[in-house]
């Protein structure tokens, strides 16, 4: 038997975003065109969700403090959990991943691992980007990526825009 799920569409600076939760977890992110209905039943987990999402695009948070359960591949998980370690205001590239990960040689594997993100924004891969320091794919489109990470470099210490 499938686990309950739940969802609700939220407005953002980047467009809307529909949150898919278990009872206790965040599964997903989306970015949608069109909101359809939210689930009648809203659990905690979607409550903090939009709470931290909402901290987040007014440059009040910095980190998220969320229960995750991305569905991926053991390997697309290691890649994810590297990821979220990247810092609000920073970057890291595919190959600084990789590395991570033993070998310069899965940088390919990364990007397709980092492009199969069902949580963004909250597992930032927004924050990796090309060895050349180029913006390169984003499930979201290129323009979020560079809304986001410019929307971080204002809220953060750095100075400047990144792109």
């Amino acid at each position: 038997m499938k686990n309950k799920s739940f969802n609700k569409y939220i407005p953002s600076p980047v467009g809307w975003l529909l949150i898919e939760t278990s009872e206790t977890a965040l599964l997903k992110i989306s970015f949608v065109d069109t909101c359809i209905e939210d689930s009648p039943e809203e659990p905690d987990i979607i409550t903090r969700t939009e709470s931290q999402l909402t901290e987040y695009f007014q440059g009040k948070r910095k980190e998220f403090d969320l229960k995750i359960d991305p569905a991926g591949t053991p390997f697309q998980k290691e890649v994810w959990k590297w990821v979220v370690q990247v810092g609000f205001g920073e970057t890291a590239s595919y190959q600084d991943i990789a590395m991570q990960l033993g070998s310069n040689k899965k940088t390919r594997a990364v990007g397709m691992a980092n492009g199969k993100n069902p949580i963004p924004i909250v597992v930032p891969c927004h924050r990796i980007i090309g060895t050349n320091g180029k913006l390169t794919g984003y499930a979201g489109g290129l323009e979020r990526k560079k809304w986001l990470l410019q929307h971080e470099v204002r809220f953060s210490d750095r100075s400047g825009l990144l792109f």
